[in-house]
C-alpha cells in the first residue's frame, strides 16, 4: 500500500467522522508524510510537510495497520511503534476515528 493508497483509507474514515478541529502529521520516516488539515471540512490530506498540533511518528506499516483496523494504536504506543509529539487529546481523538 502506497501513501496515497493510506490517504484514500485514511479520508474514508475522517469522511464518516466529525471534524478533527486540528493540524495532523503523520511522519513515516523514510516512507514520507501525510499531512491532515482538520480545520476543514472535508478534510484535506497531502503529502506537503507543514505545522500541526500533533505528530504521529511511526512507520508506514503501522499506520497502515492502524488505518485498517489490524492494529490497535493504544497499544503500538504503549510498545514504543508509535510516538506522540503535541496534543495527546487530538492524537486519542484521531485514534477513536481510525479505529473505527
Amino acid at each position: 500500500m502506497t501513501l496515497e493508497d493510506l490517504k484514500k483509507t485514511i479520508m474514508e474514515k475522517l469522511s464518516l467522522a466529525p471534524p478533527l478541529g486540528a493540524r495532523m502529521k503523520f511522519d513515516c520516516g523514510p516512507d514520507g508524510l501525510i499531512m491532515l488539515d482538520g480545520t476543514k471540512s472535508p478534510p484535506e490530506l497531502s503529502t506537503e510537510d507543514g505545522e500541526a498540533e500533533t505528530t504521529l511518528i511511526c512507520t508506514a506499516d503501522t499506520l497502515r495497520g492502524i488505518a485498517q483496523g489490524s492494529i490497535d494504536p493504544t497499544l503500538a504506543y504503549m510498545t514504543g511503534n508509535l510516538k506522540i509529539e503535541g496534543s495527546m487529546g487530538y492524537a486519542l481523538k484521531l485514534a477513536g476515528i481510525l479505529s473505527e
